[in-house]
């Protein structure tokens, strides 16, 4: 299959980012909280696909999740808990580089977590996000799809780029033995957390640029009717002549 070229790609971002600013100006007026989950193997391109969606929103009102690996005192805590705090207030929407799922994918694979936390984990995440939607809250949960071909050239792509090197780290290159295993851990997943209240969408990858377009268009497609005008603002003519800025040239110290 080809691949999108990025010309074409960019003709059909640049709307569907449009569409994004606009909606964040309704969420600013209706006061609306929205959280998107992204979820999906090593490579998949939750990053990118993160990047699109907030490259024109204003950081103050679009917050980006992305969670190292919990601290001792996390990892005492309810297993929510640390998620908790960022959760978006009124008017904002925060995106999750990887969420609460990561108990039901690479902590269950890995085995960073017991099986009985697991099993705790899948009872529990359909009851804490329908508390998040009774409240008000939208929620929106996709599983960026990657073949093991697709993954696997990434993977080389990343090793041999000093550039996306740090996105390489040694659980990524012992989770290549398992994509089997992720894909059970998965199945397993979407059966106990695919709920009416909370629905998985899972979205093709294979090509990332596409992905991003499908991704960002079922999004908005799922919103309400976001049509806000923006406010009028003035632009009055300067008093006088514009200054200059006085500036020197920058020379090494020492």
């Amino acid at each position: 299959m080809s691949q999108l070229k990025r010309k074409d790609y960019q003709a059909q971002l640049e709307p569907l980012q449009l569409e994004l600013v606009a909606m964040a100006r309704w969420l600013q007026h209706s006061g609306k909280r929205v959280v998107v989950l992204l979820e999906g193997r090593d490579t998949a391109g939750k990053g990118g696909a993160i990047g699109a969606l907030s490259e024109h929103l204003n950081p103050r009102q679009c917050h980006i999740v992305a969670l190292s690996k919990p601290s001792e005192r996390e990892s005492g805590q309810w297993y929510f808990q640390r998620y908790v705090p960022h959760l978006p207030a009124a008017g904002e929407i925060a995106l999750f580089d990887r969420s609460w799922y990561n108990r039901a994918g690479v902590e269950r694979v890995m085995g960073f977590a017991k099986p009985e936390q697991v099993k705790a984990f899948l009872k529990q995440a359909p009851v804490f996000e329908k508390l998040l939607t009774d409240d008000g809250v939208l929620l929106f949960k996709y599983w960026l799809c990657c073949d093991q071909a697709q993954q696997e050239e990434r993977f080389a792509e990343r090793l041999e780029d000093p550039l996306k090197r740090w996105k390489l780290s040694p659980i990524d290159l012992q989770a290549r033995q398992h994509y089997d295993d992720y894909t059970k851990a998965r199945e397993a997943m979407l059966e106990a957390t695919h709920t009416k209240n909370a629905p998985w969408t899972l979205v093709d990858f294979n090509d990332q640029r596409q992905g991003r377009l499908t991704l960002i268009r079922d999004l908005l497609s799922r919103l309400p009717d976001t049509d806000v005008k923006s406010a009028a603002l003035e632009f009055p003519k300067l008093k006088g002549k514009p200054s200059k800025e006085k500036y020197g040239v920058l020379k090494p110290i020492g």
